[in-house]
């Protein structure tokens, strides 16, 4: 027979977990709900009214469309660099054994575990020992960093399930590198590899630390929220396109969260 402390027991959990989730949750629902208020310099709860113009306003905004553009340009980039040094990588460690393996994938996982502040500082002294201007490239270099990482994390935990056997069979008939890559590694680790691409993007598109320390006078979407948080103009506005955020950066982590839920794969981690 069960204890009174037992039965209480996942109660407590149940209202503890809510909490937690809303915790987390109210304050982005918030930005939801200020997006369609009918005040443009305030906030006040609860709003005096709704309207949708505020979606209208953003979208005859030049400097939002720039910043958009500017941020899928360097996520999309920065996500294909990512995927390709990535699953080198990976191959490489996991594939084969040389002196020194752990420490270069510890070199790998590296950038990701520290601050994006000293990731940032790091790549703006590089950058200026180097006399490299700073421009979308620079960006993107910031970003691959650790975009990285969790392509990294993806592939070689599919790799290391990757039974040699079949790579073994595919050489013994005949196969070269490359027909084995493409016919027997490529269709086992494709969905790691998209689940990462996808993380990769999201990390990318909302970068903010190592972005602004990189990109000299280019304003991508989060720097250009920060810019109208610092000296607003129009406040529902920024509301608009930080629910934009949220949802371009949502869909490719659920999305990535349904090709790894069997539990198998590792989902990356946020920075």
């Amino acid at each position: 027979m069960r204890s009174d402390h037992e039965t209480r027991a996942p109660m407590a959990l149940k209202i503890a977990a809510a909490c937690g989730l809303l915790f987390m949750h109210v304050p982005i629902l918030l930005i939801f709900v200020y997006a369609f208020t009918t005040e443009d310099k305030t906030f006040q709860w609860p709003p005096p009214g709704y309207t949708l113009k505020w979606f209208a306003v953003a979208w005859n905004r030049p400097d939002v469309w720039s910043a958009l553009q500017l941020s899928l340009k360097v996520a999309s980039i920065s996500t294909i660099v990512a995927m390709v040094l990535g699953t080198l990588c990976a191959a490489a460690v996991s594939r084969s054994k040389f002196f020194g393996r752990e420490a270069i994938s510890l070199l790998v996982i590296l950038p990701i575990a520290l601050p994006g502040i000293i990731t940032g500082i790091a790549l703006r002294s590089a950058f200026n020992i180097a006399d490299i201007p700073f421009s979308v490239w620079t960006i993107v270099l910031g970003h691959a960093t650790f975009c990285v990482v969790v392509v990294y994390n993806n592939a070689v935990a599919r790799f290391r399930r990757l039974s040699g056997s079949l790579v073994e069979a595919s050489m013994d008939l005949g196969a070269n590198g490359f027909q084995t890559f493409r016919h027997v590694v490529l269709p086992n680790i494709a969905t790691s590899l998209l689940a990462g691409g996808m993380l990769a993007f999201a990390l990318s598109f909302d970068e903010v630390i190592v972005t602004t320390l990189t990109a000299g006078q280019q304003a991508t979407l989060p720097i250009w929220m920060l810019e109208e948080l610092v000296r607003p103009r129009q406040r529902p506005v920024t509301n608009v396109v930080a629910m934009i955020v949220v949802l371009v950066t949502f869909l490719p982590i659920l999305a990535a969260y349904y090709l790894t839920r069997d539990g198998d794969q590792v989902a990356g981690q946020g920075k």
